[in-house]
């Protein structure tokens, strides 16, 4: 796909790969509606990475919201090519510890949200005669289970269910479908479990290089999974 023109939707772009996912993209000549629940940080986003990023506040949880959005924003005239479901959080403890709600909000969001905005641009992308692409990030998770990790890894591994089967619904309607698979990412993903961020994990401009080769694939050529790992993932800081 040539990216010069395209629309194209990413999710959790305030903040980590959602942001590096945005500038290559704008990099490449596309505009990129920004979705993510604080308006706030868009804005800062917005402000450096100019016009072609349009910030649109947004709970993916919600979706009656995401409806109205996409009905109010696309049409035949204005297509969503690219949709990259990026959005993700994790909650990490014992199964017996991690609360009813806090296994509801990673569900909603780590795969409910993914259905919701995919269920909602589909439409236009079968209507068009172009070709599209939509991205869902997983994450080593969803290949791979670890103790603490329940709700995250049920909803990862949902997530690659959901792509490969919905990869095998779209292929003739001219709709690629890929989940990757990173590791772990220097963002501040691991601030909210305590973890300490190192150099020799996958760095969010190289995930998102990868993220634009994948895009740029000639129109028949799909790479439908794809896992990202450091080489050497330890912290180097540690002997």
């Amino acid at each position: 796909m040539n990216l010069s023109g395209k629309n194209a939707i990413v999710t959790g772009a305030s903040s980590g790969i959602g942001i590096s996912f945005s500038k290559k993209l704008i990099e490449k000549g596309a505009k990129v509606y920004g979705l993510a629940r604080r308006l706030n940080k868009l804005t800062e986003v917005g402000a450096e990475l100019g016009d072609s990023f349009i910030p649109v506040k947004m709970d993916i949880t919600k979706p009656n919201d995401i409806q109205q959005w996409a009905t109010e924003t696309f049409s035949e005239d204005n297509l969503p090519h690219i949709l990259i479901n990026n959005a993700g959080l994790g909650i990490f403890g014992n199964v017996e510890k991690l609360s009813i709600d806090d296994w509801k909000t990673m569900v909603e969001t780590n795969l409910n949200g993914v259905f919701y905005l995919t269920h909602e641009l589909v439409p236009f992308m079968k209507d068009s005669d172009e070709y599209h692409h939509i991205i869902n990030i997983s994450s080593i998770a969803g290949l791979l289970g670890n103790p603490q990790l329940t709700g995250y890894n049920a909803t990862k591994y949902g997530v690659r269910g959901f792509s490969e089967a919905l990869f095998k619904e779209l292929r003739y309607d001219k709709i690629k479908v890929t989940a990757m698979f990173p590791g772990s990412i220097s963002t501040h993903f691991f601030d909210r479990v305590g973890n300490e961020t190192h150099s020799n994990m996958l760095q969010p401009d190289d995930v998102a290089d990868t993220l634009i080769h994948l895009l740029e694939t000639p129109d028949n050529f799909l790479v439908n999974e794809i896992t990202l790992r450091p080489l050497n993932p330890k912290n180097p800081n540690e002997k």
